[in-house]
């Protein structure tokens, strides 16, 4: 393996390794979750190099180098004066999602449009570099993976497609839901996408085959929102049955069922540590926060 380059990720705040191996060029995150204004970032740096064998004696002050800048973006509290950048006009119906691409430098945007089409953009001129045609109802989700490769679309159709951002063409097209799509996430690690429907079911998929890895079924209406923790080991769900279920990442099994809300979850997440949930509901509540550590684990 060769180390290549390094890019920062500010939120959740890492370090991304880019290294190639067998002539194909991958990626790996470092998570630094608890980098604080205080950490000592040589000491830092050493327990980092003990388990990453990609970061040599060689790299030592350029690591450091990073994670001082990175220390010291966490630790700005300034006020930002924000200004219209760019507009983009293209869809010819409205648009239901947007994303900016995650590998660190975000300069890439995808929308996804009730036209049926997902457009992906630069950032910095506006220019269309593809528009994404194949769903036979409107988008109504989609996520870059974090290798920023790849553009994932849900849509009304019931399938949910990928599409390679370099020359624009689809990957491959994941059927198995009988209702339409309206939620999916990848992993932190992007091998692993999941895709929530309108029937009642959330499915895990191979990202890299298309294969259906796991079915959770427990909620018994449509599901509003599914996602994966930071370490890819629980998957959260929200549903229009007023619950929330965690599942267990590697085999499908349901962990717990959050109740409470006395009416629809609409949206549902962790915090980056994964170790927090907050939940929206109709009921008028803005979110509920469950301490993971102490109630499941």
């Amino acid at each position: 393996m060769k180390l290549k380059s390094f890019l920062l990720r500010y939120y959740p705040p890492g370090i991304m390794l880019e290294y190639e191996k067998h002539g194909e060029l991958k990626t790996k995150s470092i998570d630094l979750l608890d980098l604080g204004p205080s950490t000592d970032v040589s000491a830092l740096v050493e327990e980092i190099q003990k388990a990453e064998p990609l970061i040599t004696a060689s790299r030592t002050e350029q690591v450091k180098l990073l994670i001082q800048r990175l220390q010291e973006k966490l630790g700005q509290h300034s006020n930002h004066t924000f200004y219209l950048f760019k507009v983009l006009k293209a869809h010819i119906l409205p648009l239901t999602n947007v994303a900016l691409n995650k590998s660190g430098s975000c300069d890439k945007i995808a929308t996804g449009s009730f036209d049926k089409t997902c457009k992906l953009w630069s950032v910095e001129t506006g220019k269309c570099y593809h528009t994404f045609r194949g769903h036979t109802a409107e988008i109504v989700c989609l996520s870059f993976n974090p290798q920023s490769t790849l553009v994932a679309t849900g849509s009304m159709d019931t399938t949910a497609k990928l599409w390679n951002i370099q020359n624009g063409e689809e990957v491959c097209t994941l059927r198995g839901h009988s209702a339409e799509i309206i939620s999916l996430s990848f992993n932190t690690s992007g091998d692993r996408i999941i895709t929530g429907s309108f029937d009642h079911t959330v499915v895990v998929w191979d990202a890299d085959t298309g294969r259906k890895v796991n079915i959770l079924i427990g909620h018994c209406a449509e599901i509003s929102s599914a996602l994966f923790n930071w370490d890819c080991s629980l998957i959260l769900t929200g549903s229009m049955d007023k619950t929330c279920m965690l599942w267990d990442a590697t085999n499908g099994k349901c962990v717990a069922t959050l109740t409470g809300h006395d009416d629809e979850i609409l949206d549902s997440c962790f915090d980056y540590t994964g170790k927090l949930i907050a939940t929206a509901s109709a009921d008028g509540t803005y979110f509920c926060l469950i301490p993971l550590m102490t109630t499941f684990l």
